[in-house]
């Protein structure tokens, strides 16, 4: 079973549709005890992160998400929920988010282009087993990128002004700064690939 986090934000169904188009048995969930019982777990997001963490601590889903990711569990964050696994944000102020990668979400920095940073562009891949095909192109939606990031830690960047961090893995943990449900069979194929692995 794959256990979409349910905290009150983001794009829940469209992922929940994505998987269960491919085949997956998949759910929106807030529920503690089926969040520990799925083989992996994906957290969305859209919107501000203060408000994120907000709601993910409302639910008592915020050390929940940090323990099951010490699982070893595959663990997916999509966007917002991509920039959640770092150590701290700089969206209107400094907040301490999930602490699962290390690395800081800061704004752009570039002047002359239009912020957010919307719509396709292409990721500078490296080795990561979601990906299978070389430098794709993907669909963005986002005002803020991860930096600081350890080296190790990057699979995938991508240009928009200057080069920024668009997916990350570190051990069982997974991000992806785009919109892999929006950015057709490219997309799909890897959230397929995040589905076929084991913990």
């Amino acid at each position: 079973m794959i256990a979409v986090i349910d905290y009150g934000m983001g794009n829940l169904r469209s992922v929940e549709k994505a998987f269960a188009f491919l085949g997956y048995d998949v759910c929106v969930t807030n529920d503690a005890r089926k969040i520990r019982d799925a083989s992996h777990l994906v957290l969305p997001g859209v919107g501000a992160i203060a408000d994120a963490l907000t709601h993910l601590k409302q639910r008592g889903l915020f050390e929940e998400i940090i323990a099951q990711s010490r699982t070893g569990k595959p663990f997916l964050g999509i966007c917002l929920g991509m920039q959640l696994l770092f150590d701290k944000s700089f969206e209107n102020g400094e907040h301490k988010a999930l602490g699962l990668v290390p690395g800081a979400v800061q704004p752009f920095s570039c002047t002359g282009l239009r912020i957010p940073h919307m719509g396709w562009n292409t990721l500078k891949t490296n080795a990561s087993p979601l990906f299978e095909q070389e430098n794709p192109c993907v669909y963005f939606v986002h005002s803020y990128h991860a930096a600081q990031v350890p080296k190790e830690y990057v699979s995938a960047t991508t240009e928009y002004g200057y080069g920024f961090v668009s997916a990350v893995q570190k051990d069982n943990v997974y991000g992806l700064q785009f919109h892999p449900e929006k950015s057709g069979d490219t997309g799909l194929a890897m959230l397929k690939l995040f589905g076929g692995l084991k913990a």
